[in-house]
């Protein structure tokens, strides 16, 4: 496409955005349950037309050589297309935060002001092989009031595409405009730096990928912002840890799906315990086809175990490998966490009270936690219904984006006449 062309092409969709977003704004909370949940049963309904559409993408991407944890991201099983209908579903039943009065007050004129939580307007999210992210999106930025432009990664094309005509054709049968979800049916990649640029139509706009996609969609984009980052997640073991509850969480976060961004990337290991620990610990790791990368300590309790290089500590692998490192001390472990975590997920294992209290209080991520596995980020888990990502800036939404992270707010102000002197 020429560049005319393409500005053309992505003005029509912000129109078409901006008109839906006012029919969308005018709804009320049953209205917008009722299409959710029909479009829920939509997905259910046309499982095989979802399958057969994500087939052409995963043979595809297979042949293209695709890693096992992308692909896995990439795959529509009838099994994770009830999940997404159970996230719109789940999304209907929570209350919905438009018109919410977040604060009220009364100043010394007799002014009555109000905090009201309103739609953004019109999101845009990029997003990579995650047919899944079509419904989230949808669901979340629908039942916020909000109008949704999306761009899918070349990889998913077909899901995507089959995803948002189902929705759309649900949406039409409620009498509700089916532009409340658009997707930009156009892989080129000039095609997506334009859309970043797209301020007139589109009030904020999410990435959410690995690195490169993310770091491109903010380097580049003249719409606002939320970053959500990639997760190399660490789990510290330290030396009070329980033994029985290692092994399950460590094989859990690192191997229940690989190609997330929550999945364990990095292992911390207090020496004390390192003998005791690391070698029932990479028996289990390598039961699960995991490569171990560690240093001098574990390579001579796992002889398995690669030499770690500098690179490995702060890697997001998305794949069946995993970076273990021994360290002398809690202080230790945080400051390592802190150097070379991505602000995403970090857990500690131990029974002291105080160690898990600094741990929480220290450690600068989104999501910190004790005893627990660090898949459980996620908007789902969460209660949320679903998520439009997880946040690792700092500004507005922090962690999973439920409904109130897709919520803004305007003051409004009531008088009895009063004039300002």
């Amino acid at each position: 496409m020429e560049n005319v062309e393409i500005q053309t092409y992505l003005a029509s969709l912000g129109e078409r955005a901006a008109a839906a977003k006012t029919v969308l704004q005018s709804l009320d909370s049953e209205q917008k349950n009722r299409a959710l949940r029909r479009a829920a049963e939509a997905l259910i309904e046309r499982t095989d037309r979802l399958i057969l559409a994500n087939e052409l993408d995963y043979e595809k991407a297979q042949n293209a050589g695709m890693t096992e944890g992308l692909l896995d991201r990439l795959r529509l099983t009838p099994e994770r297309i009830k999940a997404m209908s159970e996230g719109l579903v789940q999304i209907a039943k929570l209350p919905d935060p438009v018109g919410e009065v977040m604060e009220q007050f009364d100043r010394p004129n007799g002014l009555h002001i109000e905090k009201v939580r309103v739609p953004m307007g019109v999101i845009g999210i990029i997003y990579e092989a995650r047919p899944n992210v079509t419904a989230d999106a949808f669901g979340l930025c629908f039942k916020t009031g909000n109008a949704v432009i999306l761009k899918g990664g070349r990889d998913a094309f077909y899901s995507n595409q089959a995803v948002t005509e189902v929705i759309r054709d649900a949406l039409t049968e409620m009498n509700i405009p089916a532009d409340a979800v658009l997707l930009i049916e156009n892989n080129d990649r000039v095609v997506t730096t334009a859309f970043m640029k797209l301020k007139e139509y589109v009030d904020l706009l999410i990435p959410r990928g690995g690195a490169g996609l993310i770091r491109s969609v903010v380097e580049n984009s003249t719409i606002p912002v939320i970053e959500t980052g990639t997760g190399n997640c660490h789990i510290f073991i330290d030396e009070t840890a329980d033994p029985a509850k290692i092994i399950p969480i460590v094989i859990n976060a690192k191997t229940q799906r690989i190609g997330v961004c929550n999945a364990c990337e990095s292992l911390l290991v207090h020496k004390k315990i390192a003998d005791r620990i690391l070698p029932a610990l990479g028996k289990a790791l390598l039961e699960k086809q995991v490569e171990i990368r560690g240093d001098a300590v574990v390579q001579e309790q796992i002889p398995e175990a690669h030499a770690a290089s500098e690179e490995d500590y702060g890697r997001e692998y998305l794949d069946l490998i995993l970076s273990v490192k021994t360290v002398d001390s809690l202080e230790e472990a945080i400051a390592h966490i802190n150097k070379y975590n991505t602000g995403h997920s970090d857990a500690i294992l131990t029974e002291n009270p105080e160690n898990a209290k600094e741990f929480l209080r220290r450690v600068d991520s989104a999501c910190v936690y004790v005893n627990a596995s660090t898949r459980f980020t996620d908007g789902f888990e969460f209660g949320f219904g679903a998520e439009i990502g997880i946040s690792t800036q700092k500004l507005h939404a922090r962690g999973p984006m439920g409904l109130k992270e897709l919520t803004s707010y305007k003051y409004q102000i009531t008088g009895q006449g009063q004039i300002r002197p």
